[in-house]
């Protein structure tokens, strides 16, 4: 049986740099996703934004909501938000998407998944060691680029990681699908030698989860 593998050739890395325009007006149907709709919205899977102008008796469950938007199509999207059996006024909802930069030209990546400490639960009276897992917590991820010092991408890299910026990150893959996770940039590394070009990394270290969409 054929198997219908995804390529690593054009996958790309993106960190949230400002604002977009906002998408106004939308319709909730309420549901678990709850369902947006505007017609020729723009918005693609995994763009984060921040919702808004909600109305209605539960508007405060999506107001000020950051999210990520996932299942889309030309007229409608979802956002992971439970409102099933909830009031929203219809054609009232805003959302204002982050803007993206993309940072520089990626070589490789490698991103783990949530680790957990062990808690030990071991006593005098146990036969083996008793544990169990603590809560989650993201681990650091290093990319290998393609490096150019005038890259804008990594110039906007290197503000973020002086600044100590939490920042959303999107890996978006051959077939659009899209890994965002937010984090904060700890390092950003440059080596060469003779005979060849200069490499560079940007290592970020993930605080939330990894949301595929």
């Amino acid at each position: 049986m054929a198997v219908d593998m995804l390529e690593s050739q054009g996958t790309k890395l993106e960190m949230s740099s400002s604002t977009d325009s906002a998408v106004e007006t939308m319709t909730a149907t309420v549901g678990n996703p709850t369902l947006l709709t505007k017609a020729s919205h723009g918005l693609s899977n995994g763009t984060v934004g921040v919702l808004s102008a909600f109305a209605g008796t539960d508007a405060a469950d999506m107001n000020d909501e950051t999210v990520i938007v996932k299942y889309v199509t030309d007229d409608t999207f979802c956002v992971d938000i439970d409102t099933t059996g909830k009031t929203l006024t219809a054609a009232n909802g805003t959302i204002t998407p982050q803007a993206y930069v993309e940072l520089c030209s990626i070589q490789d990546w490698d991103i783990a998944g949530d680790t957990h400490n062990m808690i030990d639960f071991t006593a005098l009276g146990s036969t083996r060691a008793e544990e169990k897992p603590g809560i989650p917590r993201g681990s650091a991820t290093t990319f290998s680029v393609n490096w150019t010092s005038d890259d804008t991408g990594l110039l906007a890299a290197e503000v973020a990681r002086a600044a100590k910026t939490l920042k959303t990150f999107k890996l978006t893959y051959s077939d659009d699908s899209v890994h965002t996770f937010t984090g904060y940039i700890v390092g950003i590394n440059d080596s060469g030698s003779g005979d060849d070009k200069v490499n560079g990394s940007i290592t970020i270290h993930r605080t939330g989860s990894l949301t595929l969409s």
